[in-house]
């Protein structure tokens, strides 16, 4: 006679005492233990933690470099850490990262399943996807986007359109404080929307604004101690209240979006003439020797991906701009004065003229140095048993490189926690810096790092040829920043003042 396996279950619960069931949890607790203690012998140093929650309760996830650089200063420069079943490490300096990211590419080629954004995304789009799934479908975007003039005079065309628009909205606030963050947010947002969804949106359409506000609440949400917990417990989690129940209904807003955008797209689909990313893929969808990875839902999150990725990054590094500039009026004044000899005031910066611009050239990417907005660069997992600097590293631990200490170490940075400029110039001329890799390295690099490049230069020196940037009268700005899937500045309000030549 055989009984179901829950019944089984639930026989024994019940038949269970108290004293049993206490030792049985005490029991699997130091079975847990001595595992971990046997199976990282060779890993490397580890700060001590407790059973199941191992290391969760050291991290501050308000100010997680913090965290890192003392455990460093501790145990070197690779370090390990525990949470729940999952085991992290992370690796700093140059050899060590580029060992990871590029002599051992194919064993860190994953992005390891993280249970908040696998909640949503169910590791599809092109971010967190893997092996086939991810190949096919980051070489359909790449081309995809190179048809539509990635890399081409008609993006750039398009970037300085968009400078326009943002310098009118901009001049509309006439030197009175001002919060630039949905402004900026708007305008970075545009172009890659004129790409995947054919279209940009108006800076004071209501509906867009909103969506933008959902954009920055999970940017923030995906990485507060609930949602962490949730990636300890997600079957227990999904059923609690907190901030990862509200990180999953904005997650959902942006999808449903995206769902909308692509029911439009189908019910005005052109055969002959293919408008953008949306209208690519559903042609794509089409043909019948397509992967199995090409799916609608599928063009949902990686149309998502695209989304969040095109405006999120760049907006957050070009909002530390800003605060650099006001914060360091001396440097904005030297950028200015080359822009107006270079430049002047009756055309508008070009790609070309980057060359001409080293000094801010050079700002851009010592912005992109101190603002650091993505620490630890987005997560690796090992797909096999490997070593890592001489440590066993298994299969499963999630790798990360710390990009913070890569782009302020002494040896490499003659201010490392200064704003300045000189850090890239060479004899007055732009110079590039091997431990400088705000986009990563390596196969799973930056898909948009050459769209990025030209909006942040482009949306950049239109800025500083039209306005100086300044702290209103009576208030201090201040660095302070919040942690989230991007680093980015606490709101803050700035005047931008007309520039009059």
């Amino acid at each position: 006679m055989q009984f179901p396996l829950r019944t089984l279950f639930l026989s024994l619960w019940e038949a269970a005492s108290l004293q049993t069931l206490l030792f049985s949890a005490i029991f699997l607790i130091l079975v847990q233990y001595l595992q971990r203690t046997i199976q990282h012998r060779n890993y490397p140093p580890s700060p001590p933690g407790l059973p199941i929650v191992g290391n969760f309760f050291q991290i501050d996830f308000s100010n997680p470099q913090v965290t890192f650089k003392q455990l460093i200063k501790k145990y070197g420069n690779v370090v390990c850490t525990h949470a729940g079943n999952k085991t992290f490490m992370m690796v700093t300096g140059l050899p060590r990262i580029k060992e990871v990211l590029l002599k051992e590419d194919q064993v860190f080629i994953d992005r390891p399943k993280i249970p908040v954004h696998d909640y949503v995304f169910k590791s599809r789009g092109l971010v967190m996807s893997n092996g086939q799934e991810w190949k096919y479908q980051r070489r359909f975007a790449l081309m995809t986007l190179r048809n539509f003039g990635l890399g081409k005079r008609t993006v750039e065309d398009g970037i300085r359109e968009e400078a326009r628009y943002l310098t009118e909205v901009i001049g509309e606030e006439k030197g009175k404080p001002f919060d630039p963050h949905f402004q900026i947010n708007n305008a970075v947002s545009n172009i890659i929307c004129s790409i995947t969804f054919g279209h940009r949106f108006e800076y004071h359409d209501s509906k867009f604004r909103e969506l933008l506000k959902s954009l920055d609440a999970v940017t923030v949400l995906e990485a507060t101690w609930q949602s962490q917990v949730f990636n300890m417990f997600p079957r227990i989690m999904k059923f609690l209240p907190g901030s990862h129940q509200k990180c999953f209904r904005e997650w959902r807003k942006l999808e449903t979006f995206v769902e909308d955008e692509i029911k439009q797209h189908k019910e005005n689909l052109n055969s002959e003439e293919t408008q953008d990313f949306i209208d690519a893929y559903l042609k794509e969808l089409s043909k019948h020797d397509i992967h199995p990875s090409f799916n609608e839902k599928n063009l949902v999150f990686c149309t998502l991906d695209l989304f969040l990725a095109g405006t999120e990054t760049t907006s957050t590094t070009l909002r530390w701009g800003l605060l650099y500039m006001a914060l360091n009026p001396e440097i904005q004044g030297k950028i200015q004065a080359e822009i107006d000899r270079v430049v002047g005031q009756a055309r508008q910066p070009t790609m070309a003229d980057r060359e001409n611009l080293p000094y801010t050239n050079a700002a851009v990417h010592e912005v992109q140095r101190m603002g650091d907005i993505l620490p630890f660069n987005v997560p690796r997992e090992a797909r096999i048993d490997t070593t890592v600097a001489g440590y066993y590293v298994a299969k499963g631990t999630m790798m990360m490189t710390n990009l913070t200490t890569l782009h302020k170490d002494p040896k490499e940075w003659a201010t490392p926690e200064t704003f300045n400029p000189e850090h890239f110039l060479e004899n007055g001329q732009f110079k590039k810096k091997e431990n400088f890799m705000p986009f990563s390295i390596g196969k799973r690099a930056c898909l948009g790092e050459q769209l990025a490049r030209a909006e942040l230069f482009l949306f950049f020196t239109c800025l500083l040829q039209k306005f100086t940037f300044q702290a209103p009268p009576n208030t201090q700005l201040t660095l302070e920043f919040r942690a989230g899937l991007t680093q980015a500045p606490v709101p803050y309000k700035i005047c931008a003042l007309p520039r009059v030549m």
